[in-house]
């Protein structure tokens, strides 16, 4: 089982039947990939979905993320700051660093700059190549 965060777009990209990139979340709801999450990314992820969509189905995607056995929850108790430009992405490196995720699928620039980090070292994969892995 692949260990991985998931940015919000690349969620939000992920979850209709037609996309190419569904595949994606129907391995997250099968238990194939093991998202990890936490208390921040979820409330992003109800928050963007709730203005792509609707409440429902917004609040339907975090229940369902909530509620999987595979889910793995955790907090971040350090903070490393390495995304300068929009610090509000910074949840989702600190999740990955903590829960020791395998990669950070998104497709947002502001992420290219841990390509350039030796320490703590992590893995981005934008969500094209990421789809074409699994």
């Amino acid at each position: 089982m692949r260990r991985i965060v998931l940015d919000t777009n690349c969620l939000l990209q992920s979850l209709p039947s037609n996309s190419p990139y569904h595949k994606i979340w129907q391995n997250v709801l099968n238990g194939e990939i093991q998202l990890c999450v936490n208390t921040e990314i979820l409330n992003e992820y109800e928050e963007i979905l709730s203005g792509k969509t609707t409440k429902e189905i917004a609040h339907n995607v975090v229940e369902a993320i909530a509620r999987l056995s595979t889910t793995y929850f955790q907090d971040s108790y350090y903070h490393f700051g390495l995304i300068t430009e929009d610090p509000d992405d910074n949840k989702f490196v600190d999740c990955a660093i903590a829960a020791d995720a395998e990669l950070i699928v998104t497709n947002d620039k502001h992420f290219d700059v841990l390509r350039t980090v030796s320490w703590p070292k992590l893995t981005i994969t934008k969500l094209k190549e990421f789809a074409a892995l699994i």
